[in-house]
């Protein structure tokens, strides 16, 4: 029998990603060179550490892994697709696959220094390579997910420890804009007093970071619901008691809070993702789950909405409604929106893109007179995505968003543990919210965003296929 070493590497990994999941929204939501590049290097030594512990045996590793392996393969297929375009190829093969970006090349002053051999197919092959920089962290990251949550605790923790990321953000941003304090941050000027902004220097953002802890948090609170079956009015109204009053009292008070910052950031559209994905998620939980009570969605979603109505009347929720109310037509066609005529930009690389990372670049050519500002970002992902890596690379993206969401769906229709449920649940919503808010806004372009969301992408892996005995029942792996 081999002999099994103590899993000290393994919880180096735990503890450094468990950091890294509170550090990353502080410094600007990690949307630095110098903040990114913590969070990938942080990333990466937690790989590493584990790797060390898988190497010296400390640990079995969770079946999970290879049921994921659709995910994975898809994850293999994106960076691969990623590189594709910052390694140099041959000029003529460029000039068929993208002729736009070979045109672009035959323009730069330096391109016969190679006598003209090779080309990119990104306009900006370095901008590219950071891109995938980025995105090989987040793949990492939705790996680790799921081999450090082996066992049921495991998965537990991890989330709390979200939802925790979520708390503070929206304790030091309602804290900050009840200051009235605006503040230099890194170099950055931080609005406090306008809105809550938390560690992100945009609200939309700090809306968009809450919406994935709100719905690990909900997730959690099913989780902790007792499966009972039929249930009598008085069970259920026992049932609420002890939600207010037990040991789940604090993650109620930790929700209250998070929904207290989420309408103190007047995010219109962060607001509304985050209600109707409630809605959308409690109504799939009652048409798909067959063993958990419908009152297990009933309950929750009404507890929620008097923490809105009856808390967040008290913190300037009247006024969000207000903001959206006053928002007119006309209002949406005088915001300056890069998002339309962005699609220039598809209809000249339709296949490819410009390359990831590039919009900031590319724009510059087919910006109108009337767009003053310059635009870092899309204020669309679906669009940003869609420039940047063309129709391809927002086909398989697309679908490697959409299979852990049909995994948590399924998890709701056959499981019957209730944290397999829970995280279902959390899936369903926090994908949903998150699809809705980047119509308008690109938090999937900022790295503690992104990051968050492959943690919450795993979640739905986990919730249909991590078994209750943990990692020591068969079909789990050992090295």
């Amino acid at each position: 029998m081999t002999r099994r070493h103590a899993p000290v590497f393994e919880r180096i990994a735990l503890c450094l990603f468990i950091g890294l999941i509170v550090w990353a929204p502080f410094p600007l939501g990690s949307n630095r060179a110098w903040a990114w590049g913590i969070l990938e290097t942080g990333v990466f030594a937690a790989a590493i550490c584990w790797l060390i512990g898988w190497v010296r045996n400390e640990f079995r590793v969770s079946g999970v892994l290879i049921q994921a392996w659709p995910a994975f393969a898809l994850l293999t297929a994106w960076l691969a697709y990623l590189a594709f375009h910052w390694v140099p190829l041959p000029a003529a093969l460029v000039g068929v696959l993208s002729p736009e970006a070979a045109k672009v090349h035959a323009l730069v002053a330096d391109y016969g220094a190679n006598g003209g051999a090779t080309a990119y197919l990104s306009v900006d092959p370095d901008s590219s390579f950071v891109f995938w920089l980025k995105s090989c962290a987040y793949a990492t990251a939705f790996f680790l997910t799921i081999v450090l949550c082996r066992d049921r605790s495991r998965l537990r923790l991890v989330a709390y420890w979200l939802v925790f990321s979520g708390l503070l953000q929206a304790v030091y941003g309602g804290l900050m804009h009840l200051s009235g304090e605006d503040l230099v941050l890194f170099g950055a000027r931080v609005t406090h007093a306008a809105q809550a902004s938390g560690g992100f220097v945009n609200r939309n953002h700090l809306a968009g970071f809450l919406e994935i802890a709100l719905a690990v948090g909900i997730g959690l609170l099913i989780a902790d619901l007792e499966d009972t079956g039929r249930r009598s009015w008085r069970r259920f109204a026992r049932d609420v008691a002890s939600v207010v009053l037990s040991r789940k009292a604090p993650l109620r008070i930790f929700l209250i809070v998070m929904v207290i910052a989420l309408v103190m950031t007047r995010s219109r559209m962060g607001n509304t993702a985050f209600f109707s994905s409630l809605l959308v998620a409690g109504a799939i939980g009652l048409v798909l789950s067959r063993h958990a009570t419908r009152s297990t969605v009933i309950l929750i979603s009404s507890l929620i909405i008097m923490d809105v109505f009856i808390v967040g009347a008290w913190f300037g929720v009247e006024k969000t409604v207000q903001r959206i109310e006053e928002t007119t037509r006309q209002d949406v066609e005088e915001r300056v929106d890069p998002s339309g005529q962005a699609l220039a930009i598809y209809r000249a690389y339709p296949l490819f893109g410009s390359g990831p990372g590039t919009f900031y670049t590319a724009f510059s050519r087919y910006r109108s007179e009337d767009i003053l500002p310059f635009f870092d970002y899309v204020h669309n992902d679906y669009v940003q995505f869609l420039t940047d890596t063309g129709a391809i690379g927002l086909g398989i993206i697309g679908l490697f968003v959409l299979m852990p969401l049909g995994a948590a769906l399924l998890a709701q229709v056959r499981r019957r543990d209730p944290l397999a449920r829970g995280m279902g649940f959390a899936v369903v919503m926090g994908v949903t919210a998150i699809g809705i808010h980047s119509t308008v806004d690109f938090n999937l372009q900022i790295p503690a965003n992104a990051f968050a969301f492959m943690v919450l992408l795993a979640f739905g892996w986990l919730a249909l296929n991590l078994r209750r005995g943990g990692a020591d029942v068969p079909g789990y792996l050992s090295k």
